[in-house]
């Protein structure tokens, strides 16, 4: 089949799988945090297959943009955190330019959200124990490091692989000096409903001094 044509073909939010909720702006907490815990939790308890994965946006010392899709490791008042190696592509990009933008997308409740806001790194000692707080698959991996570099071989990428899984489940405090939490301050955060008949409800809050101010936005 021609790639428009299957294109065409789609469908977005079928109603046997997707559950259009209203959604009242006017109801909404005066900040973000509780209203995205709260969609988090409904995504949980609708059987969104890992609400957690969301897009991380970031861009190079030239102003070129790079998207990825990444872990959510929790959601404070200090920012959204995720993690990966400071040696990484996004690692050197968010150092070049420290900000970025998440993107999250539950099909299932045909929700979005999306964030964005300057980016700072973890102490090491914070870092390493949100990795060693992890499954010992994540612990591997981020054993098994050289990300974004490139890969002579996938029979090297298994050597290798086999080795930090071995030393994971025997030394599970094994330590990733390269391994770096990250968190983004929100300085704006947009809510997207989807609606039935195409008028989406958009509530955005952007961040005004240590309060925040929330405007709707057109679909």
């Amino acid at each position: 089949m021609d790639l428009h044509e299957l294109l065409r073909s789609l469908r977005v939010w079928d109603p046997e799988v997707t559950e259009l909720r209203p959604f009242d702006p006017k109801a909404a907490p005066a900040e973000p945090l509780p209203l995205f815990a709260n969609w988090f939790a409904e995504a949980v308890a609708a059987g969104q297959v890992e609400p957690h994965t969301m897009s991380l946006a970031t861009s190079d010392e030239e102003g070129r943009p790079d998207v990825r899709t990444v872990m959510l490791h929790g959601a404070d008042a200090d920012g959204w955190s995720f993690a990966t190696h400071v040696g990484s592509r996004k690692g050197r990009q968010l150092a070049a330019r420290p900000f970025a933008a998440l993107g999250f997308y539950w099909p299932a409740l045909g929700r979005q959200v999306r964030v964005r806001g300057p980016v700072t790194a973890a102490a090491s000692m914070e870092s390493q124990a949100d990795l060693h707080a992890r499954s010992t698959g994540a612990l591997a991996a981020a054993l098994t490091g050289r990300q974004s570099e490139v890969l002579g071989s996938l029979e090297e990428l298994a050597r290798v692989s086999a080795e930090s899984w071995a030393r994971a489940q025997q030394e599970p405090d094994a330590p990733v000096p390269t391994w770096t939490l990250y968190r983004l301050l929100p300085e704006e955060v947009e809510f997207f409903q989807g609606e039935e008949k195409r008028q989406h409800v958009r509530l955005n809050y952007r961040r005004t001094g240590s309060d925040w101010a929330r405007e709707l936005l057109w679909p």
